[in-house]
């Protein structure tokens, strides 16, 4: 587990293009936290970082969103689902066989829908001392031998964010 703080929508990403640099085809990241939380601000600078110039948006109501760059992006927010079987409808399956990058908004909501490896990313807000409103906890927690072997590298690219030491 490798946990950072961002102080801005930028920072955050700032973050999100550092992890992106090291994206591979077939990575899966499920980004967790509250409305507000940075999901969105998260993709849109991991999408950036691929090479994607076109506006990158929540996909709340349509559901899923593909854009193009160095690596295909598939984007999908499951927060509007209303059961796990409507996971199927989304084309997940495919998706999972594709070449390309997923981050799932809402992504725990579906987790046992998934295989078990992908990187965890849960944004939080800082509460209970006075700090900035944009400020930010994020939590990276590689799940399956794909996350697990690349640890280290994750650890490296976002160390100027970083609270203390991997756990």
């Amino acid at each position: 587990m490798i946990r950072v703080r961002t102080r801005s929508p930028e920072e955050t990403k700032n973050l999100a293009a550092a992890m992106a640099e090291l994206a591979q085809p077939g990575d899966l990241l499920l980004l967790v936290g509250d409305l507000g939380a940075g999901k969105t601000t998260f993709t849109q600078g991991f999408a950036a970082a691929l090479g994607i110039s076109e506006p990158v948006t929540s996909p709340t109501f349509t559901l899923a969103r593909e854009y193009h760059g160095r690596l295909l992006l598939h984007h999908l927010d499951v927060f509007r689902l209303d059961q796990i079987a409507e996971v199927l409808d989304l084309g997940l399956p495919e998706l999972l066989d594709s070449d390309g990058v997923i981050l799932i908004e809402w992504g725990d909501a579906i987790r046992q829908a998934l295989p078990n490896d992908y990187l965890e990313v849960a944004l939080t807000f800082i509460e209970g001392q006075p700090s900035p409103p944009d400020e930010r906890i994020v939590v990276l927690t590689p799940v399956g031998p794909r996350w697990q072997a690349r640890a280290d590298d994750f650890a490296a690219a976002t160390g100027q964010w970083r609270e203390g030491p991997p756990c």
